[in-house]
């Protein structure tokens, strides 16, 4: 087998079935076998959006993401949704194409050295230079994306590893020198010596996979963790995508947190693990709530932005925290109880331990829920706010009584994905998709038909803002020529608006913030052109409507959904005043990540 045979073939022995690709000459055996043995291939317009698709559909399916790209700019396309894949903790292999060995530093095309480049964006990274390497390589690259803390790898494959034999030896037998002269000689001498390394070496297929071992916690922790939870008289826990590193013990997961009892703020993709209404589910004022505890419990949740750094944990209260990361188990705030071993399988093993009648926490679920009512009014009342265009947050409102439970939500852009996640109230897990906190814009195009692909039976629906949604909207015609089943919400305000609020409140002179209204202060550089995204759709043959008030916008989703295909719906909205209120507090507010 070439090399190209060989990858495909460890790819589709370990359960992979698509590969996002952009073609190129480099990588071409690899597509060709993977295609043979019925891997699907799934082709894009741009790089960063083969790693985007193949991140979301790792997420979603708990299968490794598998992106191809060509050497050099194909490569280096590849390094912001490869950051994106780390911080998410998503495991994605990425094949990078390399010119041939025996070109290395001599100035050929798309030559560069790649690997300084990927090395500190993975978790693995590997330069094969031997055929008999090869499938090895690859087999380690996966195992290392899903084991531990899982994230993205790289294998580089230089094209004379990919091709047959025959092919290669005879690229070579056409570069060489054809003089009787000494250095020609040994320059022939040279390449022939090189070939047959390159080929040479015993078989090194490997062997069929396993599963990768959990990491287990340890039972006298656990059983010093059930002696806090017992005394704990006001307990919250913050569930985040690690608690579901193992999607098949979903259910287990849900039974042990409704075992524990305690308030629950859900985050990344164990949102919906407890449907939309659990009684143990809290979705608003998170850091509130972690200021009044006597004890926290981060489940795959480390202490960045989002929790406040930790500050917002007393002094008095104790901190148990389960991680895979031994860097995030510890980031910014020590816990009392700390263990480096998988959430999900913590918090099964703390609930079979957990015994007797807890305390009375009857008021401190009384003040939570009044914090979540008071907040879900608060959205209400500004979704009945009428202005120049519809309103987002009726727009969410709309977008959630439609769409079937298990649909998928992903949320890009600044204003746009706040008003997503703070309305939506997932109802299954392993739904929603976002880049929170890596803080991009864009990757919702390409996260949307990864979504498509790999949920193909639901719906999926992104909401994104008009300046996002601008930065791949040739994924459009991607998702028509693989029939992908998705539905972009383009929510159009034309303006950058959370920079353009930031300006508003932050950089205003103090006389004006005093005689002038928000809104009124020049901004610089935040107003956006107007595009009419709907046209813009049908030109790539998708479904394409136009939507300027909010009585027209359910119909418009349903003949979306109703289509069958890629639909984008340009929506008008006028979103300052049903989001903003005058204040610093108000805005750092709105930016609190909502759980649930």
């Amino acid at each position: 087998m070439n090399g190209g045979e060989r990858i495909a073939r460890v790819l589709h022995d370990r359960g992979v079935r698509e590969i996002f690709t952009l073609c190129g000459g480099h990588i071409s055996p690899i597509l060709v076998e993977a295609k043979r043995l019925g891997i699907r291939i799934t082709d894009v317009r741009d790089e960063a959006t083969a790693v985007f698709a193949a991140d979301a559909y790792a997420r979603l399916t708990g299968i490794p993401g598998v992106a191809a790209v060509t050497a050099g700019p194909g490569l280096t396309n590849t390094i912001t949704p490869l950051k994106n894949a780390q911080l998410a903790q998503s495991p994605v292999l990425v094949l990078g194409g390399a010119t041939a060995t025996a070109l290395k530093k001599r100035g050929a095309l798309q030559d560069i050295d790649q690997m300084p480049l990927m090395a500190p964006h993975v978790k693995f990274a590997r330069a094969v230079k031997r055929l008999r390497d090869l499938a090895p390589a690859v087999v380690e690259a996966l195992e290392t994306s899903d084991t531990g803390v899982p994230g993205p790898v790289f294998v580089e494959c230089p094209v004379d590893l990919l091709y047959d034999e025959e092919i290669i030896r005879s690229w070579y037998a056409d570069s060489m020198p054809r003089g009787n002269a000494l250095a020609d000689k040994a320059v022939r001498a040279y390449l022939n010596w090189h070939a047959d390394r390159l080929f040479g070496g015993a078989d090194r297929m490997p062997p069929p996979a396993s599963e990768s071992p959990a990491v287990l916690p340890r039972p006298d922790a656990i059983r010093d963790i059930v002696r806090q939870l017992a005394t704990a008289k006001r307990p919250v826990m913050v569930c985040g995508s690690q608690a579901l590193a193992r999607a098949a013990d979903a259910d287990l997961v849900r039974d042990a947190i409704v075992k524990l009892g305690i308030p629950v703020y859900l985050s990344g993709m164990a949102r919906g693990l407890l449907g939309a209404d659990h009684e143990l589910l809290f979705r608003h004022r998170r850091r509130d709530a972690i200021k009044g505890a006597d004890l926290v419990i981060l489940a795959g949740v480390p202490c960045d932005f989002r929790l406040d750094y930790g500050k917002q944990i007393r002094r008095s209260a104790k901190l148990v925290s389960f991680n895979l990361s031994r860097r995030e188990l510890r980031l910014n705030h020590r816990p009392d109880h700390g263990l480096l071993a998988d959430p999900g399988l913590c918090l099964r093993d703390l609930a079979d331990a957990t015994t007797g009648t807890p305390p009375d926490r009857s008021e401190w679920f009384a003040e939570l829920r009044q914090r979540d009512v008071a907040r879900e009014a608060d959205i209400t009342e500004r979704a009945a706010q009428t202005g120049k265009g519809v309103n987002p947050l009726r727009l969410c409102r709309e977008i959630d009584a439609v769409l079937p439970d298990d649909s998928v939500l992903v949320a890009d852009g600044g204003n746009a994905a706040v008003w997503a996640m703070f309305y939506h109230k997932a109802r299954v897990p392993n739904r929603i998709l976002s880049t929170f906190r890596f803080g991009m814009l864009g990757a919702g195009m390409a996260q949307a038909v990864g979504a498509a692909i790999a949920c193909p039976d639901v719906p999926v629906c992104c909401i994104i803002g008009d300046g996002a949604f601008g930065f791949h909207p040739q994924e459009v015609e991607t998702a028509v020529r693989n029939k992908a089943r998705v539905i972009w919400i383009v929510l159009c305000d034309r303006q950058w608006g959370m920079v353009k609020i930031n300006q508003q409140f932050m950089l205003r002179p103090f006389k004006t913030m005093l005689f002038k209204k928000l809104g009124e202060h020049e901004t610089i550089k935040t107003d956006l052109g107007e595009i009419r995204f709907d046209l813009l759709a049908q030109s790539m043959g998708a479904h394409g409507e136009r939507v300027s008030s909010a009585g027209e916008f359910r119909a418009a989703l349903q003949r979306a959904l109703d289509s069958g295909g890629a639909a984008v719906i340009h929506v008008d909205v006028d979103p300052v005043k049903h989001m903003w209120a005058p204040g610093l507090i108000h805005f750092k507010k709105m930016h609190e990540e909502p759980a649930g």
